[in-house]
């Protein structure tokens, strides 16, 4: 008895899964023909977007002129088109961050010259006043003030740094009248053993005989419709004939056109 009730218990147990299984066997085999229906009509809709993409092929084709072969070949040219401009802007992008990086370097290395040359600006304007404050200094002929004066050209130019009078160069030959600036000289004679001369100088209808002067004395006279002071200095007696100086006047006489002053 009790093994026929055992034995009935396991095909009661066996007829419930059996029915389990059964059940989801159904279930699946449902599941499985849902599945079959949509990939059905996937491909029929597949098959349907083939069919249209082959009929707007074949009339693009059509209206072209063109077979799929040559519309094949035409996609393929304008993907390699594309793909070649890619490419392009891609390098340009490429050059153009390397010249602006160059273009920073250099800008960088512009900043630092400019820095530099200020430097050098500074010195040189530091070392000029210095050159300047050690020029001679001697009183005129006619003012009481003292006049700075150039004894060489060297130190005419850094008194044209001042920028404050015009000056000219000149070199007088004995019996030569000369035109310098606005006025006009003369060499009379000379004594080089002495350092001594003597100049005329011609300006508005005068002259101004400056007799028995000295080599870097300010030999001064006034000239020009509103009358200002001029001055003539001779560096050098070069000998018995022939002398170097300059004429300096104020910035506000008139500029010859034909002769300018001295560094312009």
């Amino acid at each position: 008895m009790a093994a026929m009730g055992v034995a009935l218990l396991a095909a009661i147990a066996g007829l419930i899964w059996c029915a389990v299984l059964g059940s989801r066997l159904s279930t699946q085999q449902t599941e499985l023909n849902d599945a079959r229906q949509q990939n059905a009509a996937l491909a029929a809709e597949l098959r349907e977007t083939d069919a249209r993409l082959r009929v707007t092929t074949d009339e693009l084709g059509k209206s072209l002129g063109l077979t799929q072969k040559q519309l094949d070949e035409r996609a393929q040219e304008i993907i390699a088109r594309e793909e070649a401009d890619n490419r392009r802007l891609q390098n340009a992008q490429q050059q153009t961050a390397q010249q602006v990086n160059a273009v920073s370097t250099d800008l960088s290395t512009v900043k630092t010259d400019v820095g530099g040359v200020k430097t050098d600006l500074g010195k040189t304007q530091t070392d000029v006043a210095g050159a300047l404050s050690q020029l001679q200094s001697m009183k005129g002929d006619l003012s009481d003030t003292n006049s700075v004066i150039a004894r060489n050209h060297d130190e005419l130019v850094l008194l044209e740094h001042k920028g404050d009078r015009n000056f000219y160069e000149f070199t007088l030959t004995k019996g030569q009248k000369k035109p310098v600036g606005t006025v006009s000289l003369e060499l009379k004679k000379t004594d080089p053993k002495r350092s001594k001369f003597t100049l005329d100088v011609y300006a508005d209808d005068k002259t101004y005989e400056k007799k028995d002067r000295n080599v870097n004395e300010p030999l001064q006279f006034y000239s020009g419709k509103d009358p200002t002071l001029f001055e003539n200095v001779v560096n050098t007696i070069n000998n018995k004939n022939q002398i170097t100086g300059y004429l300096s006047t104020p910035k506000t006489a008139p500029v010859p056109p034909t002769a300018p002053p001295s560094g312009q």
